[in-house]
């Protein structure tokens, strides 16, 4: 293609269905079991450790659907959640929709992809996968009777959504390339294999979605790439009629809608770096018809709109911080939701009806435990619906937390979270965990984990740098980390470590580093950097094989991902992808100790990725540091399913990284 050929001399591992390539992971399972069997003791104390913090009965706050309250709970002993709901009062019988405990049982992994309860609350559907390939079965529930349909329907993505007349539902199919390309509509009873396809998308860079408004007047069909997007609508209650285009796509033009009443409402980012809010009525929705409602703002970005019968709720990111701005629709001024923090992370919750007084939201911060708050709008009063219980009780004020900024080498002040115990001395000898995702504007924000506590009672920092690549500080946060700025993203996470450790957070022999699929990529790429740097690193379903998957469009979802790496057709991309694609960056020098988890299903990073990386690292590295791959035979892209099996896996993790960095369990007193 560039009159280059790359050597690839582990690529015949990509042969999933050779014995020898099963052969092989599986002695590389054998391998990390041998190395981590001294820690057995040690992964099944933090297992119970962790465990021992979560309360095993428990359920979330209901959610009120018209006449129901709907809510899910967890039993003890029990690996998955069970759906629920009660009519009329919340004293009355419970009535149990789906426990995936049941529906679990006899498989090995076990995913709910979505559920959609139908518009009168008769029908259920609900998808699931049970091998981790993002490939789910679709089957409809009669909630009067309790019985299931013979309606089935394979191989089906996530989205779903119900028309109003109570039996048509809308959902989508994958392309061989595993993209979410076509929207069907199906009718009960009816035969699935003639289900009408009611859109397909042939550009291979967008993904089609289907939902609903919040006001559930409209079907809505969104089809996205990562810069662009287009909307088709359908009125809820004509689910034979066709859909209609919203507003006609423009390339690197981004949009969706909401309805409230005689007016749509777009969330946009046409001439709007950070995005703005535009209004049109329902019958001329073109872009040349759209009137500004709210302003573009060069220090806010307008993540997301939402609006309600009298109101509209704001999502605005602003100096890194999400807040919640109410708009009414009756003329009275906006503000902003006063939150109890000044470091924080907050999420829209549950919030089906649309004539509603309370706004319910998530919210949580490194030291305060996920909270789920109900705004009272006519009271502007915040209320606790649930809390997250620590057992055995936790006190917020041992620990501390702050964000620092790290100094880029071009100058740009990386912001990066950190929480500890307040007893720490900053010596210069405490361990630091360091994660970062960096990549598709996602924002990692700063939320609790009782897991955490695991390490920070052992003396840890534990610490997020909020690297370009993601959209902590906006738009052109993401835009600096991408494509040909890329390689920012991988200097603003070296500043950071470097910043720990200047500041006496940790050294770099007790400074280990964490991340996931492109969060991986940047370990990688930050280990070939700087691998003196670094004592630990754990990698998650690493992306670290960039060139060569990116320039195989045969493989899923590589076609979707040019608009965040750049087309290897392009010479000076290429050469940008292969100057820091760790796979292709690998030498001859000193690494530290390495832990590499893969699924073998996984469609998003293929397991061959991982492996062909840790085979390359063996083969190079001068150290006699470990290098441990962990494959799990019968899982995709998230791990292992159930919340048992995941504290196991993170048991495992926290021993590997123990087993290097070393550090003792100390009271509240310090002492060990």
């Amino acid at each position: 293609m560039h009159g280059q050929v790359l050597v690839d001399d582990y690529g015949w591992l990509r042969d999933r269905e050779s014995a020898e390539v099963m052969a092989y992971l599986e002695a590389e399972n054998a391998y990390t079991s041998t190395v981590m069997e001294p820690t057995k003791e040690l992964q099944e104390a933090l297992y119970r450790e962790m465990l021992g913090r979560i309360r095993e009965d428990d359920s979330s706050p209901p959610s009120r659907d018209g006449d129901f309250h709907y809510y899910a709970r967890t039993e003890e002993g029990k690996a998955y959640p069970i759906h629920c709901r009660k009519r009329g009062s919340l004293d009355s019988e419970e009535e149990i929709l789906l426990d995936v405990n049941a529906l679990a049982e006899s498989h090995d992994y076990f995913e709910l992809g979505n559920l959609a309860v139908s518009n009168t609350h008769r029908y259920l559907a609900y998808s699931f996968d049970t091998d981790g390939d993002e490939k789910f079965r679709l089957v409809i529930r009669d909630l009067d009777s309790g019985d299931l349909l013979a309606d089935r329907i394979e191989d089906v993505y996530y989205s779903l959504a119900w028309a109003a007349d109570d039996r048509t539902l809308f959902y989508t199919t994958l392309d061989a390339a595993h993209r979410p390309y076509r929207v069907h509509r199906h009718r009960l009873g009816d035969d699935a294999n003639a289900d009408a396809v009611v859109f397909e998308e042939a550009d291979e860079r967008f993904f089609v979605d289907v939902g609903l408004t919040r006001s559930r007047a409209y079907l809505v069909l969104s089809v996205a790439s990562s810069v662009t997007s287009e909307v088709h609508i359908l009125e809820a209650d004509d689910p034979e009629g066709s859909f209609r285009c919203f507003a006609e796509r423009r390339p690197d033009v981004e949009y969706d809608i909401g309805h409230r009443g005689d007016r749509f409402y777009v969330h946009t980012n046409l001439e709007a770096k950070n995005f703005r809010v535009m209004e049109t009525s329902l019958d001329a929705t073109a872009m040349e018809d759209w009137t500004e409602l709210i302003p573009h703002r060069s220090e806010v970005t307008v993540e997301w709109i939402d609006p309600f019968a009298d109101r509209m709720v704001l999502g605005e990111r602003e100096g890194g911080l999400l807040h919640l701005r109410l708009r009414s629709f009756d003329g009275d001024p906006d503000y902003r939701v006063k939150l109890p923090e000044s470091v924080y992370a907050l999420w829209a919750g549950s919030n089906p009806e649309f004539d509603s007084d309370r706004y319910r939201f998530g919210y949580s911060s490194l030291v305060t435990p996920s909270t789920v708050f109900d705004y009272r709008v006519s009271e502007r009063r915040l209320e606790v619906a649930k809390r997250e219980e620590v057992v055995g009780g936790y006190d917020p004020n041992f620990y501390e937390t702050r964000r620092l900024m790290a100094s880029a080498p071009d100058g740009v002040e990386v912001p990066v979270s950190i929480v500890h115990r307040r007893d720490l001395a900053l010596d210069g000898t405490n361990p630091c965990l360091l994660g970062a995702y960096g990549a598709y504007g996602v924002t990692v924000d700063p939320v609790f984990s009782s897991l955490h506590l695991t390490l920070l009672d052992r003396g840890f920092v534990c610490a997020i740098a909020h690297v370009r690549g993601g959209a902590l500080m906006g738009e052109s946060w993401h835009d600096d980390g991408k494509m040909l700025a890329k390689s920012n993203t991988f200097t603003d996470f070296i500043a950071a470590a470097e910043l720990l450790v200047d500041d006496g957070y940790t050294s770099p022999k007790r400074l280990a580093i964490r991340g996931g699929s492109a969060g991986g990529l940047l370990l990688g790429a930050a280990v070939n950097l700087r691998p003196d740097l670094f004592a630990v690193v754990l990698a998650s379903v690493p992306f670290v094989d960039v060139v060569n998957t990116m320039l195989d469009e045969t493989i899923p979802l590589t076609v979707i991902e040019y608009e965040e790496w750049g087309d290897p057709a392009d010479k000076e991309l290429f050469e940008a992808m292969l100057s820091y694609s760790p796979y292709d960056n690998v030498r001859e020098t000193d690494y530290p100790a390495m832990l590499v988890t893969a699924g073998l299903n996984d469609p998003r990073v293929q397991y061959w990725e991982p492996a062909k990386w840790v085979a390359k690292l063996r083969a190079l590295k001068s150290d006699d540091n470990p290098l441990l791959l962990k494959i799990d035979l019968s899982a995709g892209h998230g791990g292992p399913s159930g919340r048992y099996a995941y504290l196991r896996e993170r048991a495992f993790e926290y021993a590997f990284l123990l087993l290097r960095l070393g550090a003792e369990r100390r009271d509240r007193t310090g002492s060990a």
